[in-house]
């Protein structure tokens, strides 16, 4: 865990609704943070899915796909083994 501080210069008005839905809090600050993360995410593989859609690209298969993660980890294992 980091321990963070931040300052926020907020209206009021929100800081007063924040406060009383409880979200002023590391665990409510946490989840919406990661909820943003993967908002982004999904917009970054939408603009993706959009410009391949474009291109012409045809879809893969379950198979392909599966075939391309293997092929992933095998190449990041070897490169963090131990003695490289």
């Amino acid at each position: 865990m980091t321990t963070l501080e931040v300052k926020l210069d907020l209206p009021e008005s929100l800081v007063r609704e924040a406060k009383k839905a409880g979200l002023l809090n590391a665990q409510s600050i946490e989840a919406l943070l990661r909820e943003a993360m993967r908002r982004q995410a999904l917009g970054r593989f939408l603009q993706v899915s959009e410009r391949v859609a474009a291109a012409g690209i045809p879809p893969m298969s379950e198979e392909e796909i599966q075939t391309e993660i293997d092929a992933v980890r095998r190449s990041r294992r070897k490169r963090l083994a131990p003695g490289r």
